[in-house]
């Protein structure tokens, strides 16, 4: 894998996370978006398996000041500006598992958040299901888009057919994520590897749903490129009051194929469940 320059989308107010993991110094990088007096929960987003802050673009600051939320936005572990992971040190088998429940913790504390929102995309969708299901005292809802509780053959094939795609070089896949990350190699094989393992097509966390308890939005777009309709179907059997959200003419990223339907939706959605407000009536409803 050869070494990438430092990318050069970078957010100006982004600042560094210091926090010691596994016996070890670590740093993530974060920013803060929204309305800073907002005196609602705050919003935490995860990013999808290749993201980080800046690939978000400004959806994140869209959507909380569409409703007044204050929003937190950062760069898991490997991602980013967020500290790079070693080249031999690929992630393993229960790496959302791990981010759940040990460094997205961890962060909270640091930054004094306490029972925020968790607003997740792909494998950050399957991260925010993991926290609430393991940590349910901790959290005040989630908005899930375009989750993963199990491993389905489209969403294999997506990911082995990205690999040519990402190492054919030029100006193509790789050089566009290299904007994004320090070290992009350490991204896309961190991701691209542990997905195409044999022993990942096992992976499933369909049994730890039935213990979520907060307020629960799903949301999956029809044309999925990387997930069929069963991974929200598969919610709605084992998470009784979750809402489910079904997108036409939208694929695996509602938050640039649909921007206003996803914000309209996540937005009333979370205000719904706020102490002393009403629902907010949508045609979904209807």
């Amino acid at each position: 894998m050869a070494s990438n320059p430092k990318p050069l989308d970078t957010p100006h107010t982004a600042s560094l996370a210091h926090l010691d993991w596994n016996g070890r110094p670590i740093s993530l990088e974060y920013q803060w978006v929204g309305d800073p007096d907002s005196s609602m929960p705050v919003v935490v987003f995860l990013h999808e398996g290749l993201g980080s802050i800046s690939m978000w673009k400004d959806y994140p600051e869209q959507f909380c000041r569409a409703f007044g939320f204050k929003g937190l936005v950062y760069s898991r572990y490997g991602h980013g500006h967020s500290t790079p992971r070693p080249r031999d040190e690929l992630p393993q088998m229960d790496f959302m598992h791990r981010q759940a429940t040990e460094l997205l913790p961890a962060l909270l504390r640091h930054l004094g958040i306490s029972r925020p929102w968790l607003f997740g995309h792909s494998d950050g969708a399957s991260i925010a299901l993991i926290f609430a299901a393991r940590l349910p005292d901790q959290l005040a809802g989630a908005v899930v888009v375009a989750p993963h509780i199990l491993v389905e053959d489209l969403t294999v094939a997506g990911i082995a057919a990205a690999r040519p795609v990402y190492e054919q070089g030029g100006r193509g896949m790789r050089a566009g994520l290299a904007r994004y990350h320090a070290d992009v190699d350490s991204v896309f094989y961190g991701w691209n590897d542990v997905w195409l393992k044999p022993e990942f097509r096992q992976w499933s966390i369909e049994d730890e749903l039935k213990n979520i308890t907060c307020p629960l939005l799903a949301v999956q777009g029809e044309n999925d490129e990387y997930g069929t309709m069963e991974q929200v179907k598969g919610i709605a059997r084992r998470v009784p009051h979750a809402k489910i959200v079904a997108l036409s003419d939208c694929g695996h990223s509602p938050h640039r194929d649909q921007p206003e339907a996803l914000t309209r939706e996540a937005g009333n959605f979370i205000i719904s469940q706020l102490p002393g407000r009403p629902a907010q009536p949508d045609s979904r409803d209807k």
